[in-house]
């Protein structure tokens, strides 16, 4: 690899975020001792499950690569080294040109438990932990909870949300001037994004009237939830000036009447289909909104306990939807930066839109499931 590939592989390591990466080296560094990781891995081939999973974005030059019409893609990183990445990596598309190939030369054929799993990863619009296992589960393939962690680099930078996110229930037990609320709502904050099993959780899951493994679920559904809420506070400023931009470009160049009228149907639809998404999520999460008012507003631990322990349901809802506006919002940035000169050809415009409109494409669910 060049250096400057050398140096996005480590970049990637330290900086990714959690919708964009499943980076099964770091599960490996970190758990790669416990029972459970080995009892029940990710991936059968050792290879694959010290990797680096990413939905890419397409270069010009690859999109000969994988299936026509596509903007972004699932590249599995190989690294020579998993101890060191600075050896550089191997890499391929899943789906792309021979890839049954590249299976082959990692020992997987087409239908194994591997190559099904990878298939499932292709689909979705985000790789975050809460929509990655929700989605592999309902096909049948449960691995340890430990393969499903949030990025370092999306910890540190939603530690503060969390923060906040606690202070009601701090203040169930500390008056609002208290000078401890700070410090207690940090060191929650830690150990709920962190370490559920740390004994000082205790008093929380007993007063919520969870057995350790029941308490242990419910903490992750919790993340997932908080990241969720997370993730739409950061993504809102950014959807509406995208809106806006897809629905006045015009394309450069000559333009069939075809694609005249393709063009100006979708960019009016997509405008429309991502606010609807948008209203969706903040519908889903006042779901939990509620929830969590009856906790720390009502006194009613039970009530927000069975939310979380039927609730995952939701994540599919929440993570496909949100993953989408994310790949939409963050592929136009990438194709379009703020002041750069918006010219692009009709024809890789009505490729665009195409993805764009497949990417809003849900299949239904409803909050009503765990309300």
């Amino acid at each position: 690899m060049s250096d400057r590939s050398v140096r996005s592989l480590l970049d990637l390591q330290a900086n990714a975020s959690t919708s964009r990466t499943l980076n099964l080296i770091a599960v490996w560094t970190k758990h790669g001792q416990e029972p459970s990781y080995n009892a029940k891995p990710f991936f059968d081939s050792q290879v694959l499950n010290r990797s680096i999973i990413v939905k890419h974005r397409l270069r010009q030059h690859e999109l000969d690569d994988v299936p026509h019409g596509r903007s972004s893609a699932t590249k599995v990183i190989l690294p020579i080294d998993v101890t060191d990445l600075r050896l550089g990596a191997r890499s391929f598309f899943v789906g792309q040109k021979s890839y049954a190939d590249i299976l082959d030369e990692l020992g997987i054929k087409a239908g194994d438990r591997d190559a099904k799993l990878l298939g499932l990863l292709d689909e979705l619009p985000s790789l975050d932990p809460f929509l990655t296992r929700e989605h592999i589960q309902r096909a049948g393939f449960i691995p340890d909870r430990c393969y499903f962690e949030l990025t370092e680099a999306d910890l540190k930078r939603m530690f503060d949300f969390v923060r906040t996110e606690l202070v009601p229930l701090i203040g169930m037990s500390f008056d609002e001037m208290d000078a401890r609320v700070n410090e207690k709502t940090a060191k929650l904050a830690s150990k709920i994004l962190d370490n559920v099993g740390d004994a000082e959780l205790d008093p929380l899951r007993v007063g919520m009237g969870m057995a350790k493994p029941e308490f242990e679920e419910g903490m992750f559904c919790w993340k997932g939830f908080i990241y969720y809420k997370w993730t739409l506070t950061d993504l809102l400023p950014k959807v509406r000036p995208v809106a806006d931009e897809i629905a006045k470009l015009s394309p450069w160049g000559a333009v069939s009447e075809d694609e005249r009228f393709y063009i100006y149907g979708a960019r009016a639809g997509l405008s429309k289909a991502i606010g609807r998404a948008c209203e969706t999520v903040r519908a889903t999460l006042k779901v939990y909104d509620d929830a969590y008012a009856d906790l720390t507003l009502n006194g009613k631990p039970q009530s927000f306990r069975d939310f979380l322990l039927k609730a995952p349901g939701l994540f599919y809802e929440l993570g496909e939807r949100l993953g989408a506006i994310q790949h939409i919002v963050s592929f136009w940035r990438f194709r379009f930066p703020p002041g750069a000169v918006k010219r692009i050809p009709a024809e890789e415009l009505v490729d665009l839109l195409v993805d764009f409109e497949s990417s809003l494409r849900f299949e239904e669910q409803s909050a009503q499931a765990a309300a």
